[in-house]
């Protein structure tokens, strides 16, 4: 029995220890709370409030990219220098070089495109033997207005290249179907959209537009609305071509060049297109 109540008693003063423990830990832990606030609120005061740091250190670090300034200047310098090269040994073909960005660019006559194509392909320092594209652009105010723009690739030096050559509406341009296969339906393309004529050409036809097509759609002069019109005819059963007629005549043509804006470009406004008012009526034929 005494070794039974001393066990009880035991138990009971660690149960109670243990509340008075707990107890002192709910009581310490708002002094804790308060102590954290203070640390955290002066070190705050001493660092300033984090929108009024000045470049804050950030954990993460800024990534660093590729300047293309820097790339470019450093691709530029043997871009010259091989644009030079091909200056001294085609004197009398290539008129100028351009360097732009990471692009060699050389202008040449039109009666020189077969030498200087010729010595592309073949050269040791060149070998550029494939023909990527060809293609035209139209500059109005040019006295030759046509642009033929050659792009060729070097799969050996792993380098691109563009030739760039003019003509007008009546001077031909050689073809380069003689050096490249491949030139074959790009000059097709090229007479198809602008006119202009490639001499030597096996078979210079249209390869975009329909038979009998009228004018060339990538001038700058052609209308945008075309010529004529295809269309279904229900009574015929059949697609039919028409001259085109315009239900209103919404194009002006008043401007001196037809390649410049026409006004100050403002749009109308609708009480601009109020209806004038009749004129009155004669006195004499109101009494009749």
């Amino acid at each position: 029995m005494a070794a039974a109540a001393r066990t009880t008693a035991g138990r009971l003063v660690s149960s109670r220890a243990g509340l008075f423990t707990t107890a002192r830990a709910i009581t310490a832990a708002p002094a804790a709370a308060r102590g954290l606030s203070s640390t955290a609120s002066r070190a705050v005061a001493k660092q300033g409030h984090a929108g009024d740091r000045v470049n804050p250190a950030s954990p993460y670090p800024e990534p660093a990219g590729m300047n293309p300034v820097e790339h470019y200047a450093a691709i530029q310098g043997p871009l010259h220098d091989y644009g030079s090269y091909l200056v001294s040994c085609l004197p009398k073909f290539i008129q100028q070089f351009s360097v732009v960005k990471d692009e060699l660019t050389l202008y040449i006559a039109p009666q020189s495109v077969i030498p200087v194509l010729t010595f592309l392909r073949d050269h040791t320092q060149t070998q550029f033997k494939a023909c990527m594209d060809i293609s035209g652009a139209d500059y109005p105010t040019r006295s030759q207005r046509f642009e033929v723009v050659y792009h060729l690739l070097s799969v050996r030096y792993n380098a691109r290249i563009r030739v760039k050559t003019y003509a007008d509406e009546v001077t031909p341009v050689p073809s380069a179907t003689a050096v490249y296969n491949s030139a074959d339906w790009y000059e097709r393309e090229i007479y198809d959209m602008y006119g202009v004529f490639f001499a030597g050409h096996n078979d210079l036809r249209r390869i975009l537009t329909d038979y009998g097509f009228e004018g060339h759609p990538l001038r700058k002069d052609f209308p945008l609305t075309g010529y004529t019109e295809v269309r279904y005819d229900e009574e015929r059963k059949r697609v039919v071509t028409e001259p085109l007629q315009l239900t209103q005549a919404f194009r002006n043509f008043e401007a001196q060049s037809p390649w410049e804006q026409v006004g100050t470009g403002e749009s109308y406004r609708p009480k601009e297109y109020k209806l004038t008012p009749p004129k009155p009526k004669e006195e004499g034929k109101d009494k009749k």
